[in-house]
């Protein structure tokens, strides 16, 4: 086995490591990718001595990246929010590419390198904010989309950096003008060509494809057009990054651009791991361990600039200070196309190791930064306009005291939606509470009566008025809230009826012994609905179907509890000693409880209960507990899955 391969396997264990870790402390995976390049560099554990060796590799990744950006790159979702792209989008990657160029150019540095830089700088990270953003549930309101706005007229303005990084490198700085007007030309060529072909010749290409329902062939078509245009604008001199993101924005409104993205992710995902991993590889440790102060000092002035920038540029548009100031906070990091930037123009001479090592330095401190400034965006923001009431106002709900024999819903979720719709119809008053606050926001803009808050709190169900409710409704399903929730309204009000929606069966009697007065099962009630169904057109009278469903309900749904598992049964972890599983056990004639009677034997103490008995091939219902045990006799049990096993072993071996 050779050392090189050797040396493969201890890179992707020291990414997946990495990755783990850094997952498991809520960090991106660039970064962990971005540590895991450092580890595996010249400078420690040498696995690579020239890392340049991979560089071609690693650009495949961008080239993969750049094509998945064309294909969620929606020029109607541009022209729809074109007031904050073209508005405080430009004005933000202005603004923070001029103050960024000058400083290293009165630095002494030369304007070609002083303008990658200045751009480099002015990126945010999409990735982690928009992930970010979509874990806290905040992606909708009015602060994250402008977040988003900027994000995307950045992404749109990497492109001319792809363009200008060659040509700056074969140009040196006296002709940039003549090298971005060459560039500037050869894109329009390019875009033409790319662009007649992607709306003439691909869709037949592709359409063709389809036809064969080859999976294969569909995958490695992708990969090829995503390549070929690459290598078009190379040979231009332009970058293959360029052509791949082209590619993708001619498949983007295409009927197969989700097909295509999903053939292209792993793809993507491994190739930009590897390219991110070399972006660590080529950090000098030794640049970062010199400067690192100034790289601390650096990281801390970029973000009070880039909050500045963002905020200036908001003001141009008249957009709200508040949201404003929380967006900047958001954005205020280096984004992961800074890295491609700087990587790209590493290699084409335009930056210097060093150089570039400083921008990977501060883009990896501020990404790690990126999770806890998005938590706190808004309460920072708050104290710069010293108006903590202007985002409130709108989820500010003045509940009237006089109110009585209302319901109270805590949740509102699709099903506590859907609860308030029909209330509304039968004009019966309700409260709801709930914790989601672009939710609120949007449902308190709408006219409902919503309260934000947490359910389980005390102080806020008493703002709901629970003591003169009819009916608390608890729509979540998170049992252990749902008990919080029924103990303090009966803290409040020991006499209030609490109702309580769980999926899962196994949770009724829990819930019943905290305190409600009635569990609503979703898996038992839709039974209970598909079976009425069946009855009816099986010729049942509906007053019998509704009296064995109103049995059912009193009898706590006794008669669908417990089901027989199969290979395809899913159990998920914590929940196997909670279900009910019904298993047959054939009594073979050496069986221990051979000729008892089922009365003798202590089915209670193994806490399992007899479902039926078997006989010769018919099914005895409600089997008399003196009938005797006879051999080939089938004796149906239900109870947990453990307790049916040992009541199982008890039968046959009587142990």
């Amino acid at each position: 086995m050779s050392a090189g391969f050797l040396n493969v396997i201890a890179l992707m264990f020291i990414a997946v490591c990495s990755v783990a870790i850094f997952k498991r402390i809520h960090l991106p995976p660039i970064l962990a990718y971005l540590f895991a390049g450092i580890l595996a560099g010249p400078q420690l554990f040498a696995l690579f001595a020239h890392p340049q060796e991979m560089h071609l590799l690693a650009e495949t990744g961008i080239v993969f990246l750049l094509f998945s950006l064309g294909l969620e790159f929606s020029l109607p979702k541009l022209v729809a929010m074109r007031s904050l792209v073209f508005g405080v989008g430009v004005g933000q990657m202005l603004l923070t590419t001029a103050v960024f160029t000058s400083i290293p150019y009165l630095f002494g540095l030369p304007i070609s390198a002083s303008i990658i830089i200045g751009g480099a700088l002015a990126l945010s990270s999409t990735a982690i904010v928009i992930k970010q953003a979509t874990e806290m549930g905040i992606l909708n309101n009015r602060r994250t989309q402008l977040a988003v706005s900027i994000l995307l007229f950045q992404d749109l303005a990497v492109v001319p950096f792809l363009i200008a990084i060659p040509l700056l490198a074969q140009s040196g700085e006296v002709s940039i003008a003549f090298a971005l007007g060459e560039a500037l030309l050869k894109g329009i060529f390019v875009i033409a060509f790319l662009m007649s072909v992607g709306k003439w010749v691909l869709p037949w290409v592709f359409r063709e494809i389809a036809k064969t329902r080859t999976d294969e062939l569909f995958v490695l078509t992708t990969i090829l057009i995503a390549l070929l245009a690459g290598g078009l604008t190379y040979y231009f001199g332009l970058s293959m990054a360029l052509g791949a993101f082209l590619a993708g924005m001619m498949l983007g409104e295409s009927q197969y651009k989700y097909q295509l993205e999903a053939d292209i992710r792993p793809f993507r995902d491994i190739l930009m791991g590897l390219f991110f991993v070399t972006v660590g590889m080529q950090l000098d440790i030794s640049v970062l361990w010199s400067n690192f102060f100034t790289i601390v000092l650096g990281v801390v002035g970029l973000m009070i600039i880039k909050i500045l920038m963002v905020r200036m540029a908001a003001a141009f548009v008249k957009t709200n200070p508040l949201d404003a100031w929380s967006a900047g906070i958001k954005l205020c990091q280096i984004g992961e196309f800074s890295f491609v930037i700087a990587a790209l123009a590493t290699t084409y001479g335009v930056l210097t190791t060093g150089q570039s090592s400083l921008i990977v330095s501060m883009g990896v401190l501020s990404m790690a930064l990126t999770p806890w400034l998005m938590n706190n965006s808004l309460v920072f923001a708050k104290r710069i306009v010293a108006n903590k009431s202007e985002d409130n106002a709108h989820n500010t709900l003045i509940v009237d005291n006089d109110l009585t024999n209302h319901v109270v819903i805590c949740g509102f979720g699709r099903v506590g939606q859907s609860v308030a719709r029909m209330l509304k119809m039968e004009g019966i008053a309700f409260i709801a509470i709930d914790m989601d606050p672009v939710r609120v926001h949007e449902s308190r803009n709408a006219g409902e009566p919503v309260l934000f808050g947490d359910a389980s709190q005390k102080d806020i169900l008493s703002s709901a008025n629970v003591e003169k409710a009819k009916l608390i409704l608890v729509t979540f399903d998170q049992p252990d809230k749902a008990k919080q929730v029924i103990s303090g309204t009966h803290q409040i009000d020991n006499t209030a009826d609490v109702m309580v929606r769980t999926k899962r069966d196994y949770q009724l009697d829990g819930l019943y012994s905290a305190g409600a007065n009635q569990v609503v099962p979703e898996l038992q009630e839709g039974s209970l609905m598909l079976i009425s169904q069946v009855l009816h057109y099986a010729g049942v009278p509906m007053s019998r179907i509704l009296k064995r469903v109103r049995a059912e309900r009193k009898g706590r749904y006794d008669h669908l509890h417990g089901f027989y598992p199969g290979e395809t049964t899913e159990i998920s972890y914590g929940t196997e000693d909670k279900l009910e599983f019904i298993h047959a056990v054939v009594l073979s004639e050496h069986a221990a409880c051979m000729g008892s009677k089922i009365k003798d034997i202590d089915f209670a103490r193994m806490r399992v209960n007899v479902r039926g008995l078997r006989r010769n091939g018919t099914e005895v219902k409600d089997p008399d507990h003196e009938a005797v045990l006879q051999p080939h006799d089938v004796l149906v049990i239900a109870g947990k899955p453990r307790r049916v096993e040992r009541a199982e072993r008890k039968l046959l071996e009587g142990s």
